[in-house]
Formats: structure tokens, sequence, C-alpha cells
């Protein structure tokens, strides 16, 4: 096997685990908000259990995400150093936007999230809550939208080899990107969806079920 096939191996391998941690952030990040919001409206404490317990599951795929997820950023120059030299001008600002935007607004309001909820606020609470699930998918809409990019790439112009932004409106929302993130959300909401119902009554079934079931 040469270094290419053994590069691709590699790749693949690290973004097959990634993958599945974001797909459960994603949506899991919006039901947390939701089962917020349904404490705050009735007070029934089963809401506010059922919080507590996802939540767990939540910061867990969160942190495995970001841990894979940063060795796969190195994976970039590192198994792809010549691609990466000619198209670094697009892929490292949309890398970028993606940490400046959406990873630094998650990290930030996680912290309120999960150890804020005695500190704060209910509604700053549940605010954060949002502010962390939008986080997610804004996370989704930058790595989605460099994704489509490399598969369907407009709006550049390549000078002495090397690909530069002609418009950066035709290279965010290039021709694939549209139901490349609307894919992903969707994937994201039923592989949760599932996620909760099937953990749920496989807790039922058990007799291990909690109110929060």
């Amino acid at each position: 096997m040469d270094a290419l096939l053994l590069s691709r191996i590699q790749f693949a391998a690290n973004i097959s685990f990634h993958i599945l941690f974001p797909t459960i952030s994603i949506a899991l990040g919006w039901w947390l908000v939701f089962f917020r919001w349904r404490w705050v409206r009735t007070r029934d404490e089963r809401w506010l259990l059922a919080w507590r317990y996802w939540t767990k599951i939540f910061a867990l795929t969160f942190a495995m995400g970001v841990v894979s997820g940063i060795t796969m950023s190195f994976q970039f120059g590192t198994n792809w150093p010549g691609y990466m030299e000619r198209v670094g001008n697009i892929a490292g600002p949309l890398l970028g936007y993606e940490v400046l935007t959406a990873f630094f607004l998650e990290a930030t309001f996680l912290g309120v999230m999960l150890f804020g909820a005695e500190r704060v606020s209910e509604r700053v609470h549940l605010l954060a809550s949002g502010l962390v699930a939008f986080g997610t998918s804004l996370s989704a809409f930058w790595i989605l939208s460099l994704n489509s990019w490399m598969q369907t790439p407009t709006g550049f112009e390549v000078i002495d080899g090397e690909f530069h932004v002609r418009s950066w409106l035709e290279v965010v929302f290039n021709p694939s990107f549209p139901y490349r993130l609307v894919h992903m959300l969707l994937a994201s909401g039923l592989t949760v969806s599932f996620l909760l119902a099937g953990a749920t009554a496989l807790r039922v079934l058990r007799g291990t079920a909690s109110p929060a079931a």
C-alpha cells in the first residue's frame, strides 16, 4: 500500500469516528432547549430530570467531537499538504469561521449551561442552552459549506497554481451546499429522535426507567 492509500484509510477512519458525535450533538442541543423550556413553562420536575440526564450525554458527545475533530483538522495538512497548499486561501478561512463563530459560541455558553443552572436565572440559562444549540447548527453550516465547496467548487480563480476567492457568496453557497446542509440536519434530527426513543424504551423494558423517561 502506498502513502496515498494509507492517508485515505487513516482519514476515513478518523472522519467515520468523528461524524458520530456531531450527528448526535447538533439535534440533541435543540432537544435540551425543548426540555428546559418545558421545565420553565410547567415546573414539572420530570422535564428537569430529562434535561439533566441527556445533558450528560450531550457533554460527552461534544467533548468527543471536539477531540476527534481537532485530530481531523491536523490531518488536512499532514495527509493532504499539496491540496491544502493550493486551496488554503479558501479552506483556511472557512475552518476559521467555524471556530470563531460556532465553536467559541458553543464552548462559552456550554459552561453556563452545564455549571450555571444554580448561578443564573432560568431565562439566562435557557438563553445559554439556546445559544449552544444554535452554535452546533452554525458549526454544521460552515463545515458543510467547505465540504460542499470541495465537491462543487465555485467563486474562485486560479493564480499561479493557487486558488483565490472571487466571490465569498458563491464559495459559501456553492451548488451542492443547500441540500447537503439539509441532509445533515435531517440526519441529525432523525438520529437523535431514534436515540431518545430507543434508550427510553430500553429503560422502560428493563424496569429501570425514572419519571424522566
